[in-house]
């Protein structure tokens, strides 16, 4: 993958913002870049600043751009995807606006894969029409994120704060003021003002196991903004890919539904294909179908993987077509042109989050969210493929624009700034072992609330998870343990949530209660505080306005 250039710090102490913009990832940067416009930005990154799941997008970026598409398929093929739990308004948003926005990024230089002078199309699971663009094979998140970041660089009004961990949101009489920041190298904590806050910290995929997800994405924004009185809506729908390299010596490593796209097959152990016998559209099935077929097909054979075939594909189409994957799997021993390559599923992406309207508005005046961190409807129950890029395009812009017009207003700006002991409300703690509670908790979630639930292990997992919230209800000093606390938190709401929707839909899966129809299917989950206090606080899961029913 092509290395991208670093933002060198531009400055010796944090400098004043009229907004801030928490995560650097194609949401956080297309956000900024837009707010630049209107007044000083303020880019907070916990670590380095390319340390986002953006950058590890292979698949594509899914626009109806091809002469044989337009937006109405786009659509019907989104709400289809999306069990009928997608917002009918935020996918037409999508699908309208996305055209631009990738017309917009081509404009800044963005490099998309040709062939003959045109766009070279492919078709990923669930799509019915060849409308994923893609760079250097299967580095397009990498791509768009080096045209962003290169754009970004030239806006003179907007500044990088990197290794620095947002802790809490300030929030007074309901208005987000700010951010409590943690400086990872020397351990300084402070309050940085803003007229407005834009979070785009990413998913949480490091609650579970085994995920595709970098080691950042720990859901920091998911849990802050929770414990701000925040809404989180549809936790339960977490989306497993379903193929992620499996080797138990090493992490998974995602292996890009376009590979299926291009003619992979699925065999079990026995080298058995099977995924007809699951779905008529076989290996290009939705992914929570897959994703679940090769679960059976692992219980049935007792193995712990199944097999990805590519070795009836042309070699050197192969090698042009997912360098990324061909050398990462080399690394392995494994010749993805000549053997078969063993997979399984793995966490990848949350559709849930936190709740938003099309603008990027939250619950919270003056707190805006985009990309995986939100919920604005687009995904539903079911994420189609390659939706999330154009998803942190456009809703990164849109919500850059909101929260100009919000700052705009002057709404709250005569508020008082809270203080750090205001936010902090108690000493410093330290876990006593971070590291194994950490792993416990992942174990916990993956065996529990995974690709395959139950009412009673739902169960098991919530008890357990509150015994652990109580232990993790104070304010820490470090990143390390300040992650296991958000982890704790957002785990915490996916069990209630999961354990709350008593019937199966995409991507939620419960064993138990498998009827799609059952009473109150398509109504979303909500999670909030009860009562804000000091900590973790108490659940209350409700009950909201029904999906789209249509396509």
């Amino acid at each position: 993958m092509k290395r991208i250039e670093a933002i060198p710090l531009r400055h010796a102490r944090a400098p004043e913002a009229d907004f801030l913009v928490i995560g650097s990832g194609v949401a956080g940067l297309r956000a900024a870049i837009e707010l630049s416009r209107h007044g000083r930005v303020l880019m907070l990154t916990k670590g380095h600043p390319l340390e986002s799941s953006s950058s590890y997008a292979q698949g594509g970026v899914a626009v109806a751009l091809s002469e044989e598409d337009d937006v109405a398929i786009h659509l019907t093929d989104t709400l289809k995807a999306g069990h009928g739990l997608c917002r009918h308004e935020a996918v037409q948003v999508l699908v309208e606006e996305g055209p631009d926005r990738i017309q917009e990024l081509i404009a800044w230089g963005a490099r998309f894969d040709k062939i003959g002078g045109k766009f070279a199309f492919a078709r990923e699971a669930a799509h019915s029409r060849s409308r994923i663009l893609r760079a250097r094979g299967d580095a397009t998140g990498n791509e768009m994120v080096r045209v962003l970041m290169a754009q970004a660089r030239r806006q003179k009004t907007i500044q990088w704060l990197p290794h620095h961990f947002t802790i809490e949101l300030a929030v007074v009489e309901r208005v987000c003021r700010g951010a409590l920041v943690l400086d990872e190298v020397t351990g300084d904590r402070f309050v940085l003002p803003a007229s407005a806050v834009l979070l785009a910290t990413g998913g949480a995929g490091q609650v579970y196991a085994r995920t595709t997800n970098p080691p950042s994405a720990t859901g920091d924004g998911m849990a802050m903004a929770f414990r701000a009185g925040a809404i989180l809506e549809d936790m339960e729908f977490v989306q497993f890919h379903p193929t992620a390299l499996y080797l138990p010596s090493s992490p998974p490593f995602l292996l890009s539904e376009a590979i299926r796209g291009e003619g992979g097959q699925l065999r079990n152990i026995k080298g058995e294909l099977f995924m007809r016998r699951y779905h008529p559209a076989g290996a290009l099935a939705p992914r929570d179908i897959v994703a679940r077929a090769i679960w059976s097909e692992m219980a049935a054979t007792r193995s712990r993987h199944v097999y990805l075939d590519v070795t009836h594909l042309d070699p050197a189409f192969i090698k042009r077509r997912f360098p990324t994957i061909y050398s990462t799997c080399l690394r392995y021993d494994i010749d993805i042109t000549e053997e078969w390559i063993p997979v399984s599923p793995s966490a990848h992406y949350m559709m849930g989050g936190v709740k938003t309207d099309t603008t990027g508005a939250t619950s919270i005046p003056g707190l805006f969210a985009a990309g995986e961190v939100a919920c604005s409807g687009v995904h539903g129950a079911n994420r189609l493929a390659s939706n999330s890029l154009l998803e942190g395009l456009v809703f990164g812009a849109r919500a850059g624009l909101a929260a100009t017009a919000f700052a705009r207003r002057g709404a709250g700006s005569s508020l008082p700034l809270p203080s750090v002991r205001d936010l902090d409300e108690g000493p410093l703690g330290t876990l006593e072992d971070a590291d194994k509670l950490r792993s416990s908790l992942r174990r916990l979630m993956w065996g529990k609330v995974g690709l395959v639930r139950t009412g009673s292990s739902l169960v098991s997992a919530t008890a357990q998870l509150s015994r652990w919230a109580r232990a993790v209800a104070q304010p820490f000093g470090t990143r390390r343990d300040l992650e296991v606390k958000n982890m704790v938190q957002v785990a915490r709401c996916i069990a209630e949530a999961a354990l709350w929707r008593e019937n199966s839909v995409g991507a939620h899966y419960r064993a138990d209660a498998s009827e799609l129809t059952r009473s109150g299917w398509s109504q979303h989950s909500r999670i909030e505080q009860e009562t804000l206090v000091t900590g973790l606080g108490r659940l209350r899961t409700l009950r909201a306005e029904a999906g789209s029913r249509k396509g």
